[in-house]
């Protein structure tokens, strides 16, 4: 099995200097496609206002995304290959959230170090990314939905209701989207609730066994040598 290549220390500082400003694009991203999908009633200046905000985050985005390949050394394909995830989020920024599994893999290869506070990340990450998947899901779901015949997802409401439901894969079906597209973000958004829940579960319960284990390290009092 190959060995994923390492990151050269100047593509991991400029990822380090670029985390927050990306976050914030991303943010941007959303709320400028969210005013887009919600404001059926904006006036054309704001609707140009949101569009030009989203591709600003777009290009924010894609400007990263060369730096890091040229910093790598591996050329587009190659780079392509070992960073799926990070080729998938430039071309829809809304997945930024899923760099959690970035996350996680980090946490595994550092068997050798305290691990707490990066298996606390990975599941503030889970959260966070469960939170704004499902509302851009919702988003998304509403925008080719609520005019779609036959439709049971009518409002903004529904569709939230909807997502909440496909993340925790409950999957109540009292509404249930009926175009392609809607069908389509459905089947990601099942894929992603079960990758998070599975993120989740393993990070906690590793960190409950590392806890235990450095308690059973310690032992109890007067055990130590020497001691009478």
């Amino acid at each position: 099995m190959r060995e994923r290549p390492l990151i050269p220390p100047a593509q991991e500082r400029w990822d380090d200097l670029m985390e927050t400003p990306l976050t914030v694009m991303a943010l941007v991203y959303l709320a400028a496609y969210a005013l887009r999908i919600l404001g059926h009633d904006l006036a054309g200046p704001l609707r140009d206002l949101c569009l030009a905000l989203t591709y600003t985050a777009w290009a924010v985005f894609i400007v990263d995304y060369v730096v890091r390949v040229r910093l790598s050394g591996l050329g587009l394909f190659r780079f392509m290959r070992h960073h799926f995830l990070d080729t998938v989020v430039v071309v829809l920024p809304l997945l930024r959230p899923l760099r959690v599994v970035s996350v996680y893999d980090r946490v595994q290869r550092r068997r050798d170090k305290p691990r707490l506070t990066l298996y606390a990340r990975v599941m503030a990450y889970a959260g966070m990314t469960a939170g704004l998947l499902g509302f851009a899901g919702a988003l998304t779901v509403y925008h080719y939905e609520y005019t779609a015949p036959g439709a049971t997802i009518r409002t903004f409401g529904d569709a939230v209701w909807w997502a909440c439901a496909t993340l925790a894969t409950v999957g109540y079906g009292d509404v249930t989207p009926v175009t392609p597209m809607g069908r389509l973000t459905a089947v990601g958004m099942m894929g992603v609730g079960l990758a998070l829940l599975g993120a989740v579960t393993g990070s906690f319960s590793s960190w409950l066994i590392q806890a235990f284990t450095r308690e059973d390290e310690k032992g109890p009092p007067g055990n130590t040598p020497g001691a009478s």
